[in-house]
């Protein structure tokens, strides 16, 4: 409800902008999930189904295509980043900014967390090379804050939820855990006070760099309280479940508290590893997704992978559909948050770098829409004209060579 006379600007009716990734591996089964004609009205293939409710405000582009190698390394640090790799099993990686952290930088410092980067399989025993001739560091996420520094994931549901808002028990018990650590902090500045009196100018000098720490520390603590104690009175998760189903939607539901509660702006998902050995057989699959997407060409596999495709997509679906089922601002979750959707991968069979699968709804999409962009257009064109709906400029997104008309 706005005031009269309010400014909206000044109210919550002024929409926050979010962004949300999504990262596939294995790629897709182009000819079940391309469609068929360009422009809007277009049938929704098999694989993209699930996504047919939301027509309206989603855009496939087609013609995509990363630079590189045809590897499994190559095509994960390619999809939000547009560069390639670095061949190197060393520790002297080198890629790219990727779009989430170029986004984060520009909407996300004036919330708790940046950025947040989420997945469900456990990478921290991968070191070293992944793939042939390519670092681990270039498959273990999506999300690079400079062309060195790729960003850790998360995968237990349990440990994003405490992060985002406090140790578990009820929301009361973590408000008052809250508030106690703000007290700490409080007194631990207090303290100081005396003993810059006999402190040499060095010493200050650490001293100030020690409570500049502390106050960050504060200030995120009373930020997160102020946000999200009188929104959020879930019960914590208890860790990672047995069920996919239950960790993808746990995963996606923490995604959406924290756009809603405002902790964060900027998300990003691996929802399985390139490589990945996952087996699915709650949908009636057996061999394992890397082993199955290696399907030579036979009927019978690439119906299993297209099955696999689906499937997936309609996790996604489930998570738009909170997106857009929850209030915010003069709308809901969906009109104020862009979502991409895709891999770095095309056919998994020959690990092929192009024509690459990947939607686009939500915030600044101009919706039902096939986008066949010319022949081989560099998947950079695309993330640099997403960078514009969030009025921010770059020069360049890895081999990009232009902006697609979203």
């Amino acid at each position: 409800m706005v005031p009269a006379l309010t400014a909206s600007a000044k109210t919550a009716a002024a929409p926050r902008a979010r962004f949300g990734a999504v990262y596939i591996p294995h790629g897709a089964v182009m000819n079940q999930y391309t469609p068929h004609s360009a422009g809007s009205g277009f049938e929704f293939t098999p694989t993209l189904k699930p996504l047919e409710a939301y027509r309206d405000r989603l855009v496939v582009v087609s013609n995509l295509f990363r630079g590189g190698e045809n590897d499994h390394a190559v095509a994960c640090a390619a999809w939000l980043s547009g560069a390639i790799a670095k061949r190197t099993e060393a520790s002297d990686i080198h890629l790219g900014t990727t779009i989430d952290q170029v986004i984060a930088k520009k909407i996300g410092q004036d919330t708790v967390f940046p950025s947040l980067e989420l997945a469900t399989e456990d990478f921290t025993g991968y070191v070293g090379g992944c793939s042939p001739g390519y670092s681990c560091a270039y498959m273990n996420t999506l999300a690079w804050s400079s062309p060195i520094t790729p960003l850790p994931t998360e995968i237990n549901p349990r440990v994003v939820f405490e992060r985002l808002f406090g140790r578990a028990g009820t929301n009361d018990q973590r408000r008052v855990r809250r508030q106690k650590d703000q007290t700490i902090l409080d007194s631990i500045a207090d303290e100081t006070r005396d003993l810059r009196r006999v402190l040499g100018a060095r010493d200050q000098v650490r001293l100030n760099q020690y409570l500049d720490d502390v106050r960050e520390v504060e200030r995120r603590i009373q930020r997160a309280e102020a946000q999200s104690s009188s929104q959020v009175s879930l019960d914590a998760p208890v860790g990672i479940p047995e069920s996919y189903d239950e960790h993808v939607g746990l995963m996606y539901d923490l995604i959406a508290l924290a756009y809603q509660t405002d902790l964060t702006r900027v998300a990003t998902f691996m929802m399985a590893r390139e490589a990945s050995n996952k087996t699915y057989p709650q949908i009636g699959l057996s061999d394992p997704h890397h082993a199955m997407s290696h399907h030579g060409d036979k009927p019978a596999k690439i119906a299993e992978n297209a099955k696999l495709n689906a499937y997936h997509i309609g996790l996604f679906a489930k998570f738009v559909e909170r997106l857009r089922t929850t209030p915010d601002g003069d709308g809901c979750l969906l009109d104020h948050t862009m979502l991409a959707y895709g891999s770095g991968m095309s056919n998994s069979n020959a690990h092929s770098p192009g024509p690459l699968p990947l939607t686009l709804l939500g915030r600044g999409i101009n919706g039902d829409r096939h986008i066949v962009t010319d022949p081989k257009t560099p998947l950079g064109n695309v993330w640099m004209a997403v960078a514009e709906k969030f009025d921010t400029e770059v020069e360049r997104m890895g081999e990009s060579n232009g902006r697609v008309d979203l």
